[in-house]
């Protein structure tokens, strides 16, 4: 037992800060789960970027979603103060007791101090200055070894308040909504689709370096396609991840169903929950995929799968065994945006993957 571990009967009100990507917010979700089993009575609450919110809306242990808009900082000075102001009320009115940040972000220990909760805890970053270090009444440790799952990470948090996990809770929660599965469900019975009728392509990535050739992903769909599955394909609906569908599209000779840029995050995750596999990179999509139960087989090239990898399904990693170098965390070799490790991938060891968790 702690020496220092909080009195949860005290806790009736909690902020869980995540100022960070899309997966990175949704590997959170075992957070709220964990604070709900240990205490049922308290309100629960998160902080998190507005176009994220969608990740935790619905979560059942989550009470409020408080939204920072990243286009805050395009506006003019006064209104954007005002902007801030509001959340700042928002939050101060809900007289938290206990702040869980976990980020490196500086908004995390501004509020910890500006809140006034009777706890707050944090990462112990060594090299923050003690102005972070004194804006939490608890800090736990960089985990020693590096290559460990970002979900453990979280939970490590609330360990070190002396809140100790449960298997069950560990669990990745996305709730997609009613409205989402009733408009996939329909979508899909357009083109003759049903449940665990096809295998849900996604391979883009916001991070370009991430991303397999779309030559590769065309040969993959195409020699599924011949086998007699029928692939959909997915993006999001960005300039950069669009430019590559239209590239896989191009190189392969057969015709998978194009979603790209037409789901919205809950109904992606709709539509992965359906799938009968997921096949894409170290991407948001990939933990959707996994969120929602459904097995994955996930490219990795210079980031580290144990870290990042899909959570709490059965699942396959495809990497190379030819680069030593990786994990390295680089944008690409040399920062070219190219990653050597994963294009140089084989489509026969991802179609391998693919039978291993799919046997004929």
């Amino acid at each position: 037992m702690l020496r220092d571990a909080i009195d949860l009967g005290g806790v009736g009100r909690v902020l869980v800060i995540k100022l960070r990507h899309h997966g990175d917010v949704l590997l959170t979700s075992p957070v709220f789960t964990t604070l709900k089993a240990r205490i049922p009575a308290a309100q629960i609450d998160a902080l998190v970027y507005a176009d994220t919110r969608d990740m935790l809306t619905l979560h059942p242990a989550i009470d409020r979603i408080h939204l920072v808009d990243r286009n805050w900082k395009q506006q003019p000075f006064f209104s954007r103060l005002g902007s801030e102001w509001r959340l700042l009320r928002a939050l101060r009115e809900r007289r938290y007791d206990l702040i869980v940040h976990l980020s490196e972000h500086p908004r995390g220990a501004m509020l910890a101090r500006f809140l006034g909760a009777r706890y707050a805890v944090a990462p112990d970053y060594s090299s923050r200055r003690k102005w972070w270090k004194s804006s939490f009444t608890h800090r736990f440790a960089m985990a020693k070894n590096p290559r460990r799952h970002m979900v453990e990470w979280n939970l490590d948090a609330l360990r070190r308040l002396g809140i100790q996990p449960q298997v069950e809770g560990k669990a990745l929660a996305l709730v997609a909504g009613a409205e989402a599965e009733a408009d996939v469900a329909e979508l899909l019975s357009v083109h003759g689709l049903s449940q665990s009728d096809f295998i849900h392509i996604h391979p883009a990535s916001r991070w370009q370096f991430k991303c397999w050739p779309a030559e590769r992903t065309a040969q993959l769909i195409d020699a599924l396609q011949q086998a007699g599955e029928r692939v959909v394909l997915t993006a999001a609906p960005t300039a950069d991840e669009s430019a590559l569908i239209a590239a896989v599209l191009s190189k392969t000779r057969s015709a998978p169903l194009n979603l790209a840029g037409k789901l919205s995050l809950k109904s992606l995750a709709a539509l992965s929950r359906r799938a009968r596999l997921f096949i894409g990179v170290d991407s948001a999509p990939m933990h959707i995929a996994a969120a929602m139960g459904t097995p994955v087989v996930a490219l990795f090239g210079p980031s580290g799968e144990l870290e990042w990898g899909p959570w709490g399904v059965p699942h396959r990693i495809v990497s190379s065994s030819l680069h030593p170098c990786r994990p390295c965390g680089n944008d690409g070799c040399g920062g070219s945006k190219v990653s050597d490790c994963l294009n140089s991938l084989p489509v026969e060891a991802v179609l391998d993957a693919v039978r291993e968790l799919r046997p004929q």
